[in-house]
Order: C-alpha cells, then sequence, then structure tokens
C-alpha cells in the first residue's frame, strides 16, 4: 500500500530506490551518524561510571573543554530539564533512530512520516532550548557562542526541515489533490 500512496509535487516516491530519494538519503546519513554521536557524546553522562570506558571520559573533556558547552561538564548536566532532554534521547531518540535507518533505506514502512515528524518536531524543541540556554551563558564570548552555533544551529535546522517535509508527506496522503 505505501508504494502506491499518492506523493505530491517534489515529494519522496515509497519504494523506490534510496538512491532516487535525496531527502531520505539526507535523513538516512544524519541517522546513521546520530546514533554513534548519541553513545559518546551525549549518553555517557547517563552511564554509571564504572561501566564508563576511559575513550568516552576522555573524548567528553575534549569536546567540554574546545567547546565550552556546559551542557557536557565533567560534573554533569547543568539543569534538570537537560537531564530530561537526555533521558528521552536514550528512550525515544536511540530506538526511533535505529529504527529509521532501515525504514528509512527501505523506504516503503507507511509509518515513517509520522514517526519522523514526531521525532523533527521533538528534536526542534529540544534543539531550540539548548540554542536559547547557551546564549544566555554570561561566561561565553561571541566568538565561543558562534562556535556552539556550528554544533546546534544544524541540527535544528534539519529537524525543522525534516518536520516540514513528513508534514507535507502526511498532507499527501490524508488529503490527496
Amino acid at each position: 500500500m505505501a508504494s502506491t500512496a499518492v506523493a505530491g509535487k517534489g515529494r519522496e516516491q515509497p519504494g523506490t530506490s534510496i538512491w532516487s530519494r535525496k531527502r531520505d538519503l539526507c535523513y538516512l546519513v544524519f541517522f546513521v551518524i546520530h546514533v554513534p554521536v548519541m553513545f559518546s557524546i551525549d549518553l555517557p553522562a547517563l552511564y554509571p561510571p564504572s561501566l564508563t570506558p576511559t575513550f568516552l571520559t576522555t573524548l567528553r573533556t575534549y569536546y567540554h573543554t574546545t567547546y565550552k558547552d556546559q551542557f557536557f561538564s565533567p560534573a554533569g548536566p547543568p539543569t534538570a530539564w537537560f537531564s530530561a532532554f537526555l533521558w528521552m534521547e536514550a528512550l525515544y531518540h536511540v530506538p526511533l533512530s535505529l529504527w529509521a535507518v532501515g525504514a528509512l533505506y527501505n523506504g516503503q514502512h507507511p509509518l515513517l512520516p509520522i514517526h519522523l515528524l514526531v521525532y523533527a518536531v521533538q528534536t526542534a524543541i529540544t534543539t531550540l532550548t539548548c540554542i536559547a540556554e547557551y546564549l544566555s551563558w554570561t561566561h561565553l564570548s561571541v566568538s565561543e557562542k558562534i562556535n556552539l552555533g556550528y554544533l546546534y544551529v544544524p541540527y535544528l535546522a534539519l529537524s525543522v526541515f525534516m518536520g516540514v517535509d513528513m508534514f507535507g508527506r502526511l498532507q499527501d496522503r490524508l488529503m490527496p489533490v
């Protein structure tokens, strides 16, 4: 059924090769990269110290020292809401990202647009919250905030783009012309 769904103007055609679905290919590459980043940079704050490999601690220390990102301070997350964001990432982003790799590659799962729309909205909101927070940090220079922007703003941009794309795909399915 998914391969016969109506695709609107400029929309990805389900059931075709990933190489011909350029937006899906972009999302696929993102999720393939995002999974190891979650496990190596974001989520070690949730790992028991006795189970955290030294190289992850070293990597996070390097990241914190280089970018002065207080969300990844060796002392732990600076706010309760950021800890909640990490748990959302562990409990929602990880399984969704792993599922999305296969669903995007195969291109025929009928629930792909709704799952990626939810993911995109949640990611946009949490990323925008982080951006607003680090822009308020008085201990960072403008240059340091711009450097953090190089890391956070692409996540925001991709999630907004993905959300608009998935909304359009759902609209095409639910309200065919």
